[in-house]
């Protein structure tokens, strides 16, 4: 079998493309296989690689590639994750797609449109350009019809108070591309955007002990990538500053994700990001998103809310995404399901 690696910038490691295709559609059996290919790439001095896509060509005439999300947990090489998505993934499993020949030969202009089989999330990748080695995105999360804010919100409301970190503590649960614990940095006592970056590992303890309360209420393992978790504060220089945790990690900047979520959490009212934003006047429009790897930005068009706050959200899109394709390899533990094809069109011909 074949494997592809490549790298989203702003990911925390590459993502590892397979052929859904050839696996087993078994979880149990798929699960197995993942972890053998794991174990191949921890041996090759891939144990950073935490990501794997399981894409192929989408039977649903409104999608080009079908895309499954595995988030693969340190550890051990047979602990996964399967709860939810990945953006920065997405892009890279399109490139991979198209360098397989899943997918024609990407070109500017061109509209990948990917069906998420974890959590029916419908997204648009649309090429900006197209490099020797890579590709550049914009990307849209649409929804198939408009989503009340109150579905976003998967504790029931805009702000839920939790006990963690031996206190209580105000987070927003926002499920928009991924499910978020949004709080504000500030009533963890960083003061300001330079001491948020600046940050080390109390901080990331302290956040870990929070996502785990967030579980707890969504009634989630601890032990799984989900709920994500970020802290937010207003950035120096206007929109929002966020820190945010991977698996198991501070995330270098913030994953695609978590800016689509973080860009629909400013539209609910009443939310954390929502009163972030407020403070500098950046509540509409463009958002601009300050991480300790750089700034971003997304536009998350919804209704507009009425009296009670009640509004849905239409599309969320982020611009200038880049992706390098970093190689393909032969994957020798699951090298016997790569003939697979070959053997059948042999027996074929000898039935003939």
């Amino acid at each position: 079998m074949i494997g592809h690696l490549a790298y989203a910038s702003g990911s925390p490691c590459p993502t590892f493309v397979l052929d859904a295709a050839r696996l087993p559609r078994d979880e149990e059996a798929l699960l197995a296989h993942l972890a053998e290919a794991r174990r191949y790439l921890v041996d090759a001095g891939g144990a950073h690689v935490l990501k794997i896509a399981l894409v192929e060509p989408s039977v649903h005439p409104m999608f080009d590639l079908d895309y499954r999300f595995v988030q693969a947990l340190p550890g051990a090489p047979d602990r996964f994750d399967l709860r939810g998505s990945c953006g920065h993934s997405i892009l890279s499993a399109v490139v991979a797609a198209s360098r397989s020949g899943m997918l024609p030969r990407l070109v500017p202009g061109a509209r990948i449109r990917v069906q998420v089989l974890n959590n029916g999330d419908s997204v648009v990748c649309e090429v900006d350009r197209v490099e020797r080695d890579g590709a550049g995105f914009t990307v849209t999360f649409v929804q198939a019809s408009p989503v009340a804010f109150g579905d976003l919100l998967p504790a029931g409301r805009p702000c839920t108070t939790l006990e963690a970190d031996g206190g209580r503590v105000d987070v927003s649960l926002v499920n928009s591309a991924n499910t978020y614990a949004f709080v504000d940095a500030r009533g963890l006592g960083v003061p300001d955007q330079a001491a948020l970056f600046a940050a080390g590992d109390e901080l990331l303890g302290r956040l870990e002990s929070i996502r785990g309360a967030a579980a707890d209420r969504l009634g989630w393992h601890r032990e799984g990538a989900f709920p994500k978790i970020a802290a937010v504060l207003p950035s120096e220089d206007g929109g929002i500053a966020a820190r945010a945790v991977t698996v198991p990690r501070w995330h270098p900047s913030i994953a695609l994700t978590g800016v689509v979520c973080l860009g629909t959490a400013v539209r609910i009212p009443g939310t954390v990001p929502w009163s972030i934003a407020r403070e500098n006047g950046d509540d509409t429009g463009l958002i601009d998103i300050a991480t300790p790897g750089g700034r971003t930005a997304v536009t998350a068009v919804t209704t507009v809310p009425g009296s009670a706050g009640e509004g849905a959200l239409l599309w969320a899109t982020v611009a200038r995404k880049h992706v390098t394709f970093q190689g393909s390899f032969v994957l020798a533990p699951l090298s016997h399901l790569q003939f697979e094809e070959v053997a059948q069109c042999l027996a074929l011909s000898g039935a003939a």
